[in-house]
């Protein structure tokens, strides 16, 4: 009986913490590999810029005026907001 309530206790806890944390790694790899130069993303650390060169695990950021970032991949967090919406409108 306890060995069943455990693996209960187990189970719920992987479809309620585990699952939806790997669907969402695995919808922002899916964001960050549709990247495209012109695109507009902020980063981790909040700033915001446009892609201008994309390269292996590297991309190449427009800030404001004629600031220019390079920042590895994973640090894009997320698109602006048009980005956003175009890929829940799918």
């Amino acid at each position: 009986m306890q060995l069943v309530m455990l693996l209960l206790i187990l189970g719920v806890f992987y479809f309620f913490m585990i699952r939806p944390q790997m669907k969402k790694q695995k919808e922002l790899k899916k964001f960050r590999e549709s990247l495209a130069v012109g695109d507009k993303v902020v980063t981790i650390g909040g700033i915001h810029g446009k892609v201008l060169e994309i390269g292996d695990t590297t991309i190449l950021l427009s800030c404001e005026g004629s600031a220019k970032i390079r920042v590895e991949k994973s640090a894009v967090s997320t698109g602006t907001d048009e980005q956003q919406l175009a890929q829940v409108n799918k």
